[in-house]
């Protein structure tokens, strides 16, 4: 399958869960253009992410590597030029690596290396898109830490998302575009918090209407899960608000649905998909209301975030193909590798995934893994800390404000931790708080904690014993490039 020239569009929507997608079941949410895509390549079914946060789980899927092999585990450890990437192999390949959307990826120097004079990415319309909206509850009103805004119609109506997608349709129509391969990276913030989107988006579906979302489960699960309902007020609402949280996310989705459409229309009007493989994924997911939790933790480990859409269409590759076993997030680096025709120079765990998308099936037996937190140990990684970054936490009118309160007061609820997942079973561990163990088939909303139940220990006991073996086997990686070890006198010295 593979093809010189190759050009990539890797769409990668900011906080997208799978699940909450048309192609993937969702009962209500419109997404016609990537259900179309679907039916035009091939869906993942069980595609899950390295980590819950945005910085680490991107790390991994550029890398091969998971979080803990080079200690990508917070929002403020990037890639460093020492470390290898898709897009230098790529660029060192002549690709032209065309960057629409935010980073999270990649330390300045890095960044510079990987996009040249275009490395000063715009957050301006990102920032006004995140932050500049209408927060329609008073400080001391319980909702207001819900990250439910309102559009503010004296902005744009352009979002962010919206944008990009027109920066790289107009790259796509220059000439530039056709002088050697190109890989156009479009990460982009929307569905990510704050719930807000223009209209009719904002009002396209109704809290009455969505499906029943998850359960509070604050004894079952662990001590995190009650921690941030109490620090976002979030336990004290009484009225729809989650559900409509879950409905604003769900509109969300349909406007990058549509914007999705406009770019797969300038691919086709510009005879682009003969030669063009284009991804669609997410960096993790988000809890949208569920288990009565709003945005993400970087422990959780719940499929909502966990688990996120991979839709791959290639030249020659099988259409509306489905594979139902597990694949995990970074599997995409060996995979635009693959297709390029390029041999990757470091060692890594990533799976190329081209023979699935020649209608092949996946590996049936195979775990997932995803992992995340810190230790005591580790200060400067807690958010809300003066060593770390604390830009999103520096004052209580901040909607990320009571999250950094919650990691620096219950560093507890924020501590290692990795979790092992067949297609049957998901077994939790963490360093200082409630492990979890799930039967996904009998259990699949993760309600019914089962770690400490008797007619559990033995599946507990393989996976808990496998997880050893994978993290004994991943602990590092070994340079592949060998050193002299012949000794060399300093010159001049003839002792």
């Amino acid at each position: 399958m593979t093809r010189p020239n190759m050009n990539f569009v890797f769409f990668f929507p900011d906080e997208m869960r799978a699940e909450s997608l048309g192609c993937y079941g969702h009962p209500l949410v419109q997404t016609p253009n990537l259900d179309r895509f679907a039916e035009q390549g091939v869906r993942f079914e069980q595609c899950h992410v390295q980590n819950t946060v945005c910085t680490p789980s991107r790390c991994s899927m550029m890398t091969g590597l998971y979080p803990h092999v080079s200690g990508h585990r917070t929002l403020w450890h990037l890639l460093r030029p020492h470390e290898p990437s898709l897009f230098r192999y790529l660029k060192e390949e002549g690709y032209q690596i065309k960057w629409f959307g935010k980073n999270d990826l990649y330390s300045s120097d890095y960044l510079k290396e990987i996009l040249g004079d275009d490395a000063i990415l715009d957050y301006g319309q990102m920032k006004r898109d995140t932050f500049g909206k209408k927060n329609p509850f008073a400080e001391d009103d319980p909702r207001y830490y819900s990250f439910l805004m309102e559009p503010d119609v004296s902005e744009t109506s352009q979002t962010e998302t919206e944008a990009y997608i027109q920066k790289a349709i107009r790259f796509l129509q220059s000439d530039e575009a056709r002088e050697k391969p190109f890989m156009i990276f479009l990460p982009t913030l929307t569905p990510h918090a704050p719930y807000v989107i223009p209209e009719p988006y904002y009002s396209m579906y109704q809290a009455q209407d969505i499906p029943e979302l998850r359960a509070v489960a604050d004894e079952r699960k662990p001590s995190f899960h009650k921690l941030i309902r109490s620090y976002r007020r979030l336990d004290q609402i009484k009225d729809k608000t989650l559900e409509r949280v879950h409905a604003v996310y769900l509109g969300m989705i349909s406007h990058v649905d549509e914007v999705f459409g406009k770019l797969m229309d300038t691919l086709t009007e510009g005879r682009y998909m003969d030669n063009t493989t284009v991804i669609v994924a997410s960096d993790h997911g988000d809890y949208a209301g569920d288990y009565g939790l709003v945005e993400k933790w970087p422990t959780g480990m719940e499929d909502c975030l966990t688990r996120v859409p991979l839709l791959i269409r290639t030249p020659s590759g099988r259409s509306g193909h489905v594979v139902k076993e597990q694949v995990e997030l970074f599997d995409t680096m060996a995979t635009v590798l693959d297709l390029a025709g390029i041999e990757p120079r470091h060692d890594h765990f990533a799976r190329s995934l081209v023979p699935q998308l020649s209608g092949e099936a996946g590996d049936h037996e195979r775990y997932v893994f995803a992992e995340g937190g810190y230790d005591l140990r580790e200060p400067h990684c807690f958010e809300g800390g003066e060593e770390a970054d604390s830009f999103f936490v520096a004052h209580p009118g901040s909607p990320y404000w009571p999250k950094g309160r919650q990691q620096q007061e219950h560093p507890a609820s924020v501590c290692r931790t990795t979790m092992i997942r067949s297609l049957d079973y998901k077994l939790i561990r963490r360093t200082a708080d409630k492990n979890e163990l799930y039967d996904l088939k009998q259990d699949p909303d993760e309600l019914n904690n089962v770690y400490e139940d008797p007619d559990y220990a033995s599946i507990k006991r393989k996976l808990e014993e496998d997880m050893l073996d994978w993290y004994m086997k991943t602990s590092d990686v070994v340079p592949r490039a060998k050193d002299s070890r012949l000794f060399i006198s300093p010159r001049g010295n003839r002792r």
